[in-house]
């Protein structure tokens, strides 16, 4: 019989939480609360998109924002902490029952999975069976503005994971739940159904998700039943490095010496986890139902055409041993290479493990050992300097990680530096589209924007390049670049794709905004010399020989490259630059709230 959808006890959600209402509550003397009222550009920020209304409330005050900074307003993490410590005796004394659950979330592997480790053994030691779970949740995919790309990835991997775990007599059990404010219930639910005292899982970094966590870890003490949750997304748990003074580090290369040291001193980080074993001889038998459920399709939100399916399969086929080929041939083929070679677009010298780093199914852990392993020393900065390079690549997940960790509210729609929220940005909807599209008349811009149009991928300097020339040279919203990107790349990551945008748009940790100012031309002749990757990803420009094919309207070319079908620059740098300033420097003096 399926599993039953019970009514149950209703569960608090991130959807209940009052961050900012919609009312604007009073204080003493009738005085509107900073904390409470949104900030002067909400409006803004809605009418273009940016904030999403149907889930979320108008952006914070920069008040608010400030708050967090002060300790005045728990961070999510805070509260995650806070509730296993309330019921810390609580679940040491919940005794096993008829099974063990592990839901899977951002983790869709086997292998080195933390908490996946955790709940095989707690089922080993009880001699019961392990049992896994996948919520869909159509609109938290919305929400997060995952693309259709990485959903139909995620649904792919869960087909594999299903036959992987099920050579272990471990079902994977995958349902729909179409609102998210309905899925702790559910999962709380299932529990009960099944008889699961237990449920392990993997801590997830982003504001909903911890507090989901923390609601889900006391609903379920008051209910008698235990969940148990682990770090295992970071090599270095965010909350572990401090800088001297026992702060958080907002700068990456003091803290990338520290994450260092840290591992150095603690080499567990590095041990890996074994896959669960596999389930007692008569598991199969007694959870017979499950192994019976197919994978639901794709939610009709996030469905891809027939003709992308095949192409992204095609480009990204699915599951963790793809994973772990990928990082194997990538260490045996180029990452000694890889620290001179990196920068450039038209070379396959990036591992490409992104997407799995983004699903989960390669961690982090995994990704630095093997290529540690590889080096002439155990030290992660020491030895072969391709090997250094690409290991504080991944270092980067990490940081982002720890940077929201501590600073929520950059998951709020806010940057980094509260003040960085003043600036005025333009709203100017033909140049956001022309951006989109691949159509700006800067030929390395519209490379880039068609490739990631095309595979669902981008190459890490285009995306730096891109995303400078929305800011500062289109002076467009930096989070109207950062949506569209989660939007449609296949490896995004709402941390380091917001720890991107706000490194380009110098809006984030370091924001140098008078420093930071990509000059397309110049990035396009020192990284794509030879114009390969324009060649290939802007067929009209493929005839112009020469330098020309970097500003073809600039440099001789320009009746063939309208001929082709290109447009002209839809701005000139330079002028774009000093506006630029001029806007950094007015928002940055306004004293608001």
């Amino acid at each position: 019989m399926p599993p039953k959808r019970t009514a149950g006890q209703r569960v608090a959600t991130d959807d209940d939480v009052d961050e900012l209402s919609n009312k604007r509550p009073k204080v003493g003397n009738d005085a509107p609360d900073p904390l409470r009222t949104p900030h002067h550009f909400a409006a803004e920020a809605e009418e273009y998109g940016i904030v999403l209304r149907k889930f979320y409330p108008p952006e914070m005050s920069n008040a608010r924002a400030r708050a967090y900074n002060d300790n005045e307003i728990p961070r999510p993490i805070e509260q995650l902490n806070a509730a296993l410590e309330e019921t810390a005796e609580a679940r040491k004394n919940t005794k096993v029952k008829d099974v063990v659950m592990h839901w899977f979330k951002t983790d869709l592997r086997t292998a080195d999975n933390r908490a996946l480790w955790e709940a095989s053994q707690k089922a080993q030691v009880a001699g019961v069976p392990l049992i896994c779970i996948y919520i869909v949740s159509p609109e938290d995919f919305e929400a997060h503005l995952t693309a259709p790309a990485r959903v139909d990835f995620v649904m792919r991997t869960l087909h594999v994971l299903k036959q992987d775990l099920g050579a272990l007599d471990i079902p994977l059990y995958v349902e729909t739940v179409e609102k998210r404010k309905d899925v702790s219930e559910r999962i709380v639910n299932l529990m009960e159904e099944w008889g699961a005292s237990h449920l392990f899982a993997n801590i997830e970094y982003e504001v909903d998700e911890l507090r989901r966590e923390a609601k889900m870890v006391k609903l379920c003490a008051e209910r008698g039943l235990t969940m148990e949750v682990f770090h295992d997304t970071c090599v270095v748990p965010p909350g572990n490095l401090h800088t001297g003074a026992g702060k958080q580090y907002a700068v990456y290369s003091p803290w990338f010496r520290s994450w260092v040291a840290h591992v150095h001193a603690n080499q567990e980080l590095l041990s890996l986890f074994d896959p669960p074993a596999k389930n007692p001889p008569a598991a199969r038998e007694k959870v017979s139902a499950l192994f019976e459920y197919e994978i639901p399709d794709v939610p009709e939100n996030k469905k891809l055409s027939e003709k992308d399916v095949e192409r992204f399969r095609a480009t990204w086929p699915a599951g963790e041993r793809e994973a772990v080929d990928r990082l194997e041939k990538f260490c045996e083929e180029k990452i000694v290479r890889y620290g001179k070679r990196r920068n450039f677009p038209a070379e396959a010298a990036t591992s490409s493990i992104s997407v799995h780093l983004a699903a989960g199914t390669l961690s982090a852990r995994t990704a630095v050992r093997t290529a540690r392993d590889r080096n002439k020393t155990k030290k992660l900065d020491a030895g072969l300097e391709g090997i250094t390079s690409w290991i504080s690549e991944v270092a980067w997940r990490d940081f982002y990680k720890h940077v929201l960790v501590h600073w929520p509210y950059i998951c709020m729609n806010k940057p980094f530096k509260p003040e960085y929220a003043n600036i005025e940005w333009s709203y100017n909807s033909a140049h956001f589209q022309a951006w989109c599209d691949g159509r700006t008349g800067f030929p390395i811009v519209d490379a880039a924007m068609r490739q990631m149009q095309g595979v669902g991928w981008m190459h890490n300097r285009c995306r730096m390049i891109v995303a400078s020339f929305l800011c500062k040279d289109l002076l467009l919203d930096w989070r109207m670049g950062e949506k569209f990107f989660m939007e449609h790349l296949i490896d995004g990551d709402f941390a380091s794709n917001n720890g991107g945008w706000g490194f380009s748009a110098s809006v984030g940790v370091d924001p140098q905004p008078y420093f930071r100012i990509f000059n397309p031309l110049l990035q396009s002749e020192k990284f794509d010399t030879d114009s390969e990757y324009i060649r290939k990803w802007v067929p009209e420009l493929r005839g112009i020989k020469g330098k020309a094919i970097h500003d073809p309207y600039n440099r001789g070319a320009a009746a063939q490259a309208k001929k082709a079908g290109y447009p002209e620059p839809i701005v000139d740098h330079k002028e774009s630059r000093d506006s630029a300033l001029r806007m950094y420097k007015a928002g940055l003096g306004r004293d608001k709230p």
